[in-house]
């Protein structure tokens, strides 16, 4: 969707909540639940809690159109990372910063972006502490992994809190479908091998034309809307639990960050397509049944396409050592850590040389046995 279609400029939306004691920036702490000075240790609670029902679609048509309506819209000042290309929003008094996903020292300017509203978030439940303590787990299971990049990490830098974006998107289809059933049968034949004969039995497969129709309701189809972190690390992060979803509410972003998506809703709607499609033949197969399926043809119509922008939590370190930069992401719920896997060349050396002399004393032993 083109930016420049949404609307009049809205202005630019402050998240910053002064304590009442002291004046100084509150955050929001995700084992309290609550808003929390670090300056006077004053605590106050959020607004009332969410308790539950469904968060309200937005039409995906009206979207692409540029009919939503101009509170849907916000502005924001962002940076665009000149090496992995996030967008990471900052707040109005803050001309330099390094980029949270990959270590790279950047120069903001005073660009805004124009894009759609977060309508829900899933709060950060993981303190930092918490996200540092699962990431050297996970390294220290990495036998292959760097001593030197392992011990950095427990003691580095702090982690980053983001709020990374994504869609969601609903759809109602029914597909329509011709393809083939196969059926497994086995046939008896008398061959001669060796001068010998002797009956085997050979598969064979009978195949009969089948259509029909398939229809499925899709709910939450989840579509990462970042480019900063290679999609597998993100996909690597899931599940995510979208039934505790909370309406967006920026007393969250409290303390953190957020990336502006990326990708945009149309590119983000034919990725989720492609997830419905792969589902869709899934059911067809099962539909057609039998030892075999084949599919010929799928024609499936969607109806009452809506979505959702949302952010997910995310902890992120990007660490650089002995040249080389390496970025881990923890899920903010969970802990669940994806990353880069580095490599220690001397440990692979030792694993090689003590394979080859286990390899050595086996067949050492083999050779005096006979």
């Amino acid at each position: 969707m083109d930016d420049a279609e949404t609307g009049p400029a809205r202005p630019t939306e402050e998240h910053r909540f002064p304590c009442d004691q002291c004046g100084a920036d509150m955050r929001f702490d995700p084992a309290a639940g609550r808003l929390i000075c670090d300056h006077c240790g004053h605590s106050q609670p959020l607004d009332e809690p969410f308790t539950g029902g469904a968060i309200r679609e937005l039409d995906f048509r009206a979207a692409i159109e540029a009919h939503l309506p101009e509170a849907e819209i916000e502005e924001t000042r962002v940076l665009s990372c000149p090496n992995c290309g996030a967008q990471v929003a900052f707040d109005a008094d803050l001309h330099a910063k390094e980029c949270p996903f990959c270590a790279t020292p950047v120069v903001t300017d005073t660009g805004t972006h124009r894009h759609i509203k977060p309508r829900g978030l899933l709060p950060f439940a993981l303190e930092e502490r918490d996200a540092h303590k699962a990431m050297t787990e996970w390294l220290g299971k990495l036998w292959f992994a760097p001593n030197g990049l392992q011990e950095y990490a427990r003691k580095g830098r702090r982690m980053n809190g983001i709020y990374v974006p994504f869609w969601t998107f609903d759809a109602d289809t029914a597909s329509s479908y011709r393809g083939e059933r196969g059926t497994v049968y086995y046939v008896t034949r008398t061959v001669t091998r060796d001068g010998k004969t002797q009956q085997v039995s050979e598969q064979r497969i009978r195949w009969r034309p089948k259509s029909g129709r398939v229809a499925r309701f899709f709910d939450d189809v989840l579509v990462l809307a970042s480019r900063s972190l290679p999609k597998r690390y993100t996909d690597g992060l899931a599940p995510w639990d979208l039934s505790a979803l909370i309406p967006y509410s920026p007393e969250y972003l409290a303390g953190f960050r957020a990336e502006g998506y990326q990708v945009e809703l149309q590119e983000g709607y034919t990725e989720a397509r492609a997830q419905m499609d792969r589902v869709i033949a899934r059911d067809v197969r099962f539909d057609i049944g039998g030892d075999r399926q084949r599919i010929h043809h799928i024609e499936t119509e969607v109806r009452d396409v809506t979505f959702k922008h949302i952010l997910l939590p995310v902890w992120t370190a990007a660490y650089k050592y002995r040249g080389e930069s390496y970025r881990f992401v923890v899920n903010g719920r969970t802990g669940r850590v994806q990353g880069e896997r580095p490599w220690s060349a001397w440990k692979i050396a030792v694993a090689v040389v003590l394979g080859l002399i286990v390899a050595g004393v086996v067949g050492y032993f083999v050779a005096q046995s006979q």
